[in-house]
């Protein structure tokens, strides 16, 4: 049997509950405004993040460490899938 994942482990019931309380607590005419605020507040921290990301790359990069790591393991994959195929290749299986 497939259970379908709910968000956050709240199903539909408690969502529109918690929502009556915002709306009641804040009111309706300041609910855009706290989401408009939650969404460059969002922006915000993510393009802090990636100009933390770019500045420690520049760093790593202007000290000539090794920044693409990911490539490196992915070519030794390769590598290893390439002579494994080889190998295989020269033994038939016979049914």
């Amino acid at each position: 049997m497939i259970q379908q994942a709910t968000l956050l482990f709240i199903s539909g019931g408690e969502i529109a509950f918690i929502l009556f309380i915002v709306i009641m607590v804040f009111g309706a005419d300041k609910i855009p405004e706290i989401a408009r605020g939650l969404g460059k507040g969002m922006r915000t921290l993510k393009d802090a993040t990636n100009d933390i990301k770019h500045e420690i790359s520049k760093s790593a990069e202007d000290r000539g460490l090794d920044i693409d790591v990911a490539k490196d393991v992915t070519d030794e994959i390769n590598k290893v899938k390439d002579d494994l195929e080889t190998f295989t290749g020269s033994i038939k299986r016979e049914k």
